[in-house]
């Protein structure tokens, strides 16, 4: 009885491996596909206009009306992105989404505003910054920062290696830069989208 048993638990044991390693090997195939699809289906709900005329809609304060603080963010309507800039340390900013590298520049102080974010990872597969690839040259990006609206254009969309640290370096322009991992799978390099201060209001 025990020797027809064993044959019995063996193809049992074989099959839930079977199935663990199909279902493994489905999760590392399809999971960076997730949130393109995800964008897909969002692009084509009007969201991204309704982000851009958001972005770009007159203020509702009036002028010398004190409002609470909110929290500083980048809003780029081509990728669908509003989320929160982050400050202190990499390892903490960036599994919130944005990272405000220390010491760069920002709207009101000027300079080179560096901010960098994940891309994909297979614990956070729609990494804040998955979709900086839709962005191109001549689109809006925004930033709020310190209750006011800064708006930029970009003018360079580039792929660098990660020792390139030019695109980190200070600027005697009010300039935006933002880059990620790329390319997807085999993050080698830096996707990287600088831009410059147009209007802030």
């Amino acid at each position: 009885m025990n020797q027809s048993t064993k044959p019995v638990k063996l193809s049992r044991v074989n099959t839930g491996l079977v199935v663990f390693i199909v279902v493994v090997n489905s999760y590392i195939v399809v999971m960076p596909f997730v949130p393109a699809i995800t964008f897909w289906l969002q692009s084509h709900s009007m969201a991204r206009q309704r982000l851009k005329q958001e972005l770009l809609a007159p203020s509702a304060v009036p002028a010398g009306v004190s409002t609470p603080p909110i929290q500083n963010r980048l809003i780029i309507p081509a990728m669908l992105l509003d989320a929160p800039i982050n400050e202190g340390s990499a390892s903490v900013a960036l599994r919130k989404g944005l990272w405000h590298l220390p010491g760069s520049g920002n709207p009101t102080a000027g300079g080179n505003m560096v901010i960098a974010g994940h891309r994909f990872t297979y614990t956070n597969p729609e990494g804040v910054l998955y979709n900086l690839n839709r962005v191109v040259t001549g689109d809006i990006v925004g930033v709020f920062w310190q209750n006011k609206r800064y708006l930029y254009t970009v003018h360079t969309v580039t792929i660098v290696p990660p020792t390139d640290s030019t695109i980190e370096a200070p600027s005697s322009q009010n300039q935006l830069t933002i880059y990620t991992c790329t390319p997807l799978w085999w993050p080698k390099d830096r996707l990287v989208v600088i831009a410059d201060l147009e209007t802030n209001s």
